[in-house]
């Protein structure tokens, strides 16, 4: 975990996606001014937020299943295509 992340954990999900969105700006622009160092740091920072968003998932998932939404073994479907 970066040093400098927030509690991710204690984020609304709206919040959450927010800082996510800012981040990712933020490495565009580090990206486009060639600042390599800027670059790293923020990707460890989406790093982060990308486990925090797994961590998310895989809670929703379970919490789905053990409601009965859906099967334990059902597949996911695929909502790219028709």
């Amino acid at each position: 975990m970066h040093p400098l992340a927030p509690d991710l954990t204690k984020m609304s999900d709206e919040e959450f996606h927010t800082k996510r969105a800012e981040i990712q700006t933020r490495m565009n622009y580090a990206y486009r001014i060639g600042n390599p160092v800027m670059v790293g740091q923020l990707q460890l920072l989406a790093q982060d937020y990308m486990m925090e968003m797994e961590r998310r998932n895989q809670k929703m998932l379970a919490d789905a299943q053990r409601s009965g939404r859906i099967a334990p073994d059902e597949p996911a479907k695929d909502i790219t295509r028709d």
